[in-house]
């Protein structure tokens, strides 16, 4: 089963309330003591409400979690994602997005009403502003458009940005998906990728 298969099964039985919480018994949990081998790297927003071992009914070792406010990047999201592609050889990264998202929201504000937030707060707002700013240009409105639009940004920074993140794209070996997540019903959506995650 491909890794992105997993997911999109686990998050079936999740949004159909029948999670089946694997990888979590005592002698699995007792395995892990000598190494982990995760499938997926999760890049994702840091918000409560999006734990990504839940919705996507994931256990122990399972998957690799880095998370940040508005899934934004900087040199310690870059080097721990390297780190689980080059040195665990994790073959998919997932950018999982999803509605109602803080980040998209205060940048959206900030461009409309001038008014920037203090502290590191602006940090994050500053690091959003290129995607809501490209999704205007496209003529993006909505404001799940733009939170679409940020989660597709970001797989291609992780790319762009990632010279051994896009060698392995290049090789095959890696791949990108860009995933929304609704609050409400718990499904994670598949919105674009980069890379062949095999079975869409």
């Amino acid at each position: 089963m491909t890794a992105w298969k997993a997911l999109k099964e686990g998050n079936e039985r999740f949004v159909a309330g029948r999670p089946e919480h694997p990888s979590q018994s005592i002698d699995y949990r007792a395995s892990l003591a000598e190494g982990q081998r995760p499938t997926t790297v999760v890049f994702g927003c840091g918000d409560s409400r999006v734990a990504a071992e839940i919705i996507f009914d994931q256990g122990l070792g399972d998957m690799f979690v880095v998370r940040t406010a508005g899934h934004v990047i900087d040199s310690a999201v870059l080097g721990s994602i390297e780190f689980a592609v080059t040195v665990l050889e994790v073959p998919l990264i997932v950018v999982l997005g999803h509605d109602s998202c803080g980040a998209v929201k205060a940048t959206l504000a900030a461009l409309d009403e001038g008014v920037v937030p203090g502290g590191y707060v602006r940090d994050i707002v500053e690091r959003v502003t290129p995607s809501i700013l490209l999704g205007r240009r496209d003529g993006l409105s909505r404001v799940d458009e733009f939170e679409e639009r940020h989660v597709n940004e970001t797989a291609v920074q992780l790319r762009d940005r990632s010279s051994a993140i896009a060698s392995r794209i290049e090789a095959g070996k890696v791949a990108i998906a860009g995933v929304t997540y609704h609050l409400a019903d718990g499904r994670a959506q598949l919105r674009a990728h980069l890379g062949d995650i095999g079975e869409a």
